[in-house]
């Protein structure tokens, strides 16, 4: 992996949590930059940043990081894309390749792409992976490896210019795909939004339930309520954007979840186990897919071990 030359003189990384890290260090291993800068706002963070040395610099201020970056990555929540795009937009050199990491693409298009400056490729991307853990040092260079990218290029965005954006995926371990950005929001709305959106009521519930003290709900975590626990426990801002922004596919999704929720309710409630039954053997197959497809692990625990959780998409 590391024996190809670099993609990119300098990448520019706005933002440096888990994804923003992590591409440094998957960048790092496969050769992929000459330089990386990463734009930290925070000083504290910032010096956090620093102590992990996955950037050749970090700093407070767009401009140093930007300028003379072939490639430009926004890695911070949705939320913050339009004002940062706006504000980087006089740094851009010319040729040069903004993508960004959100899971939300359609909105994307529409917040940053009058911000971007002729001469500069805009490709959304978004990589399906991630763990619970957020910040400077929760980023780690395997994070993407058998993972996918999902890139949503504009119509007038130069073949070439996408395949180097893929390149750059495929030297970071992942696969890529090419969709519509509505497309994708739907998509990733029931396999990624809808099911957090699940797991932060779940473990909600759980914890304004009368009946059922918070340290028993803690202390007999079985392993459908623990992993719950971790889905609800991944950054909170970044979330909030999420469903902000992609409030059309989610809602449609969960009004979906509602009916079939309902016709479960049913069949518990009249006592229909051919029709639990039917329902639990169609979802043990899809769990069986996801396996099979790569995307985890079969291992007993899901793979992860009792002193702490794994890192999983």
């Amino acid at each position: 992996m590391t024996d190809s030359a670099p993609i990119f003189e300098k990448i520019a990384l706005i933002g440096a949590g888990l994804i923003g890290s992590s591409i440094a260090h998957a960048a790092r291993r496969a050769n992929l930059a000459g330089r990386i800068a990463a734009y930290v706002p925070r000083p504290e963070t910032r010096a956090r940043a620093e102590k992990m040395g996955f950037a050749d610099s970090v700093h407070g201020e767009l401009q140093p990081v930007v300028e003379d970056a072939d490639l430009v990555v926004l890695a911070t929540p949705i939320g913050a894309y339009a004002e940062l795009a706006r504000l980087v937009a006089p740094y851009f050199k010319q040729g040069a390749i903004l993508t960004d990491v959100g899971s939300v693409k359609a909105t994307v298009v529409k917040d940053v792409g009058p911000h971007v400056p002729q001469g500069v490729h805009f490709i959304p991307g978004h990589p399906v992976a991630g763990t619970e853990q957020s910040g400077p040092e929760a980023g780690f260079a395997e994070l993407f490896d058998g993972r996918w990218c999902i890139l949503t290029p504009l119509p007038e965005t130069d073949s070439a210019t996408l395949e180097r954006l893929k390149e750059f995926w495929r030297r970071c371990g992942s696969e890529v795909e090419i969709m519509d950005p509505k497309h994708h929001d739907l998509v990733l709305a029931i396999t990624s939004h809808v099911p957090h959106l699940i797991a932060y009521n779940i473990v909600g519930t759980a914890a304004d339930l009368e009946a059922v003290t918070q340290s028993e709900v803690i202390k007999y975590s079985a392993s459908g309520f623990r992993d719950f626990t971790r889905i609800a426990a991944s950054d909170p801002t970044m979330w909030r954007d999420i469903f902000l922004n992609n409030r059309e596919a989610v809602l449609e999704m969960l009004g979906r979840f509602n009916e079939d929720l309902a016709a479960l309710q049913r069949a518990v409630r009249w006592g229909d186990g051919e029709a639990l039954f039917n329902l639990f053997t169609r979802t043990r197959a899809i769990r069986r897919s996801v396996i099979e497809a790569g995307q985890d692990t079969a291992a007993p625990n899901f793979g992860r071990l009792r002193s702490g959780a794994g890192r999983g998409g």
